[in-house]
């Protein structure tokens, strides 16, 4: 089943604005959304490929959200 990982960045907005820590992540499929503040990627052996992380305290170029892996990752211009 295809899952699509939305950032919604008006709660990130919101979040910042009025203090609060709610979920920016939504997971879509054609049956549910769930919402996260990390979304944990799995190969198909069950292992973690990656994921997406929200935090308030923002990297230094100032993201707030970002995915993380160990993976080989391979760049499409």
């Amino acid at each position: 089943m295809k899952t699509i990982i939305h950032v919604n960045q008006h709660i990130i907005k919101k979040n910042r604005k009025e203090g609060t820590v709610d979920p920016v992540l939504t997971c879509k499929t054609y049956k549910t959304n769930q919402y996260a503040s990390t979304v944990i990627i799995l190969d198909k052996e069950g292992n973690e490929a990656g994921r997406f992380i929200y935090s308030q305290q923002p990297l230094s170029c100032g993201a707030n959200v970002w995915f993380e892996t160990s993976n080989t990752v391979k760049i499409i211009d």
